[in-house]
């Protein structure tokens, strides 16, 4: 029974990690600019130093711990919806369709159009009316495919946010140059909608903070942007900058790769390639001007893990002259620190403590932001002169793991022998 107790002390589990600031290696002053709730932008310098998905944070005020919530900046509405298309038909050479629109804020309208070498002018109408009458006017929209000229192709209408149930659709289709204008017959133009999609709001759209940012150099027919990125920091998007006097069109593919550092061979250890395009289209083509540029591209990178990792942007440029590329960003969304202050005396904020599980605060689960928010400030980065290591709350067995079979040989022994005076003494 001894021995039993004995290893059982043994094996013994120590209890629930406690908070206190001197295990936590790092600390940060937050600083409220109001009593009330506040919220700090965390940058990414945090990342590298705190534990994943940032679950050892710990706000101390007045010695003692303040319950916070941690925001991800995304789209109210992060999905995309389908319209309804309603009567749709033919007047004279204009397609003309009813659309019926999910029921909140839209900016965008993504038409699915099946035709190709085409310039499209897309006048939109609004209502409020199921019948669509009392239309008003919303703008005109230069829709354009212009894949043939190694450019691009366009065939969403960009509106000012509105949440109107219902709008009215004509589009005015013309071949693009050298197309031919066979292939814009009734019938094919009938067939052209194929469906209407309404991305999220750009009014509620994701804001990003940068990472970490880049040169390009030049290397064969590649412009190439290298980084260092540290461990744990969450990339989600890759921005480009051009030389501000650089007004030519473009469009060029991106091939976006990351690979865990200290492997032998970064080409076969890759976690992952993205591929996606970088263009811009400022022209006019019969007499219809065309506006279209997009410099970023969403990058959920492998390199998001628990180690450095290397990260190579490469623009094709083909035979193509070099973009003239001033700078090349690696973004995250933006993640902020929410609380509520008492008064305005700075906070501390501690982190770096692998050993703490992530805290449960009924502040998290009901949280939801103010609409009197102010905006606190995030201080440099120290080291926390209090802190010691947090005493090895392993049990023994792990620490030391050869006095198992110790113990383990010499209870045997014991037994073998107690079994061997036992049997002397039954001969006896």
């Amino acid at each position: 029974m001894k021995f039993a107790i004995l290893l059982a002390l043994l094996l013994w589990q120590a209890g629930p990690e406690t908070t206190t600031p001197q295990y936590l290696r790092y600390q940060r002053i937050v600083a409220p600019s109001d009593p009330g709730q506040n919220c700090a932008v965390i940058d990414p310098q945090l990342f590298p130093h705190a534990a994943p998905s940032l679950k050892d944070l710990r706000l101390f005020g007045d010695n003692h711990e303040v319950p916070y919530a941690i925001t991800l900046s995304e789209p109210q509405q992060p999905d995309s919806d389908t319209a309804t298309i309603r009567n749709l038909g033919l007047r004279g050479r204009k397609i003309v369709f009813d659309l019926e629109m999910p029921n909140r804020p839209y900016t965008e309208i993504d038409l699915a159009l099946a035709g190709h070498d085409f310039l499209a002018t897309a006048t939109v109408f609004g209502t409020r009316n199921p019948n669509y009458s009392n239309q008003t006017h919303l703008g005109d929209y230069t829709l354009f495919d212009l894949t043939t000229q190694h450019l691009s192709r366009n065939t969403s209408i960009h509106l000012q946010e509105t949440s109107l149930p219902y709008l009215h659709v004509e589009l005015a289709i013309s071949p693009a140059a050298g197309a031919s204008a066979s292939s814009l017959t009734p019938e094919a133009l009938q067939k052209l909608v194929q469906g209407v999609t309404i991305p999220p709001s750009r009014e509620a759209q994701s804001i990003y903070t940068t990472a970490a940012r880049s040169v390009v150099t030049q290397r064969g027919r590649q412009s190439i942007a290298s980084f260092a990125l540290p461990e744990r920091i969450p990339i989600e998007r890759v921005s480009f900058d051009l030389a501000p006097t650089y007004k030519a069109n473009f469009s060029r593919d991106v091939h976006i790769t990351d690979h865990p550092d200290g492997t032998a061979n970064p080409a076969s250890s890759a976690s992952e390639t993205l591929v996606g395009t970088i263009l811009r289209v400022h022209l006019t083509q019969a007499g219809r001007e065309i506006r279209q540029e997009q410099l970023s591209i969403p990058a959920t990178l492998g390199s998001n893990m628990q180690s450095e990792a290397t990260v190579q942007v490469a623009v094709e440029n083909g035979d193509d002259t070099p973009l003239p590329i001033t700078g090349v960003r690696l973004e995250m969304r933006q993640r902020k620190i929410c609380f509520d202050a008492p008064n305005e005396r700075p906070l501390t904020l501690y982190y770096g403590d692998p050993a703490l599980t992530a805290p449960q605060y009924d502040y998290a689960r009901l949280f939801s932001l103010s609409s009197a928010v102010h905006t606190a400030q995030l201080g440099r980065e120290r080291l926390n002169v209090l802190y010691h290591d947090r005493p090895d709350a392993r049990p023994l067995t792990e620490r030391r793991p050869h006095l198992l079979w110790i113990i383990l040989l010499v209870v045997i022994c014991i037994l073998a022998i107690v079994a061997i005076r036992s049997s002397k003494h039954i001969h006896h």
